[in-house]
């Protein structure tokens, strides 16, 4: 893919996610179903929809209204393993849901950063990190191939349903590299293709703001992660997803091609 092309990407992923950032201030529905490119304006179909996802409701009750949008596609932080003190960074962070829990486990004595592109995004995850007193939590505007973030200096990298609208996978995971410490690890909830997409999925730019477009065979994202320097890497399709994936696009078929996954791997301790 070109500089252009992927330019062109990742512009479409901003303009779909700030009119979801935008629909959820004003309580209007976007997209053409709630999805990881929708909101809807009822709270309690993103209630189902998270629970769906893995998270509890005591996980929705424990963050600020409004931070959960219902979207993604798993539950990271059941992978992460948090530990108290810890500094953890999560990618593509949204209005901060995923965040606010990193935080409940790191306690004060840790630290969650939260990156996003969309500066509507931002600014809604900003305002409820002040709305719940989250003071470890701050979140930066930047894209998840150049990350805004010191080398060397994050313990668990987290992210939901957010690499795959990365037009250069490889470059994400080769900074997830970098900004990790010796023996720090990646936990990921994202989409995954289990089957070759047809052109007419893969240049659907509705599709790829829709987490379906843009996934990446389990071996490609092996062979990206071995590539940047992890190690004990483990990829997990959980085949339960295609119940919430195929509405996403209704009527499409696109649960026959991807899958929701989790994703982890560490790196070394000795680099």
């Amino acid at each position: 893919m070109s500089q252009s092309q992927s330019d062109g990407v990742r512009q479409n992923v901003r303009q779909a996610y700030s009119e979801v950032a935008e629909a959820s201030d004003e309580g209007a529905c976007c997209g053409e179903a709630t999805s990881c490119c929708g909101v809807s304006e009822d709270e309690q179909i993103n209630t189902l929809i998270s629970t769906r996802l893995g998270y509890s409701q005591q996980d929705l009750d424990s963050v600020p209204e409004g931070a959960d949008m219902g979207l993604g596609c798993g539950n990271p932080r059941a992978i992460a393993s948090l530990e108290a003190g810890e500094v953890v960074l999560d990618l593509g962070s949204g209005g901060g849901f995923d965040a606010f829990l990193a935080a409940q486990e790191v306690g004060e004595s840790g630290r969650v950063i939260g990156i996003d592109m969309t500066p509507a995004m931002l600014s809604k995850a900003r305002a409820n990190a002040e709305k719940g007193g989250f003071s470890q939590v701050e979140f930066r505007l930047g894209e998840i191939e150049y990350l805004p973030v010191a080398d060397a200096g994050i313990d668990v990298i987290i992210s939901n349903c957010v690499v795959n609208l990365s037009p250069d996978k490889a470059q994400v995971f080769r900074e997830a590299w970098r900004v990790l410490k010796p023996g720090g690890r990646l936990a990921i909830s994202d989409v995954v293709a289990s089957a070759e997409l047809p052109d007419s999925i893969r240049n659907d730019p509705y599709l790829h703001s829709a987490c379906v477009a843009g996934a990446s065979l389990i071996s490609e994202l092996e062979g990206w992660l071995q590539a940047a320097g992890f190690v004990d890497i483990t990829i997990q399709p959980k085949d339960e997803s295609l119940e919430f994936i195929k509405d996403w696009a209704p009527g499409r078929g696109v649960e026959e091609y991807v899958v929701s996954a989790t994703i982890e791997a560490v790196k070394p301790t000795s680099v």
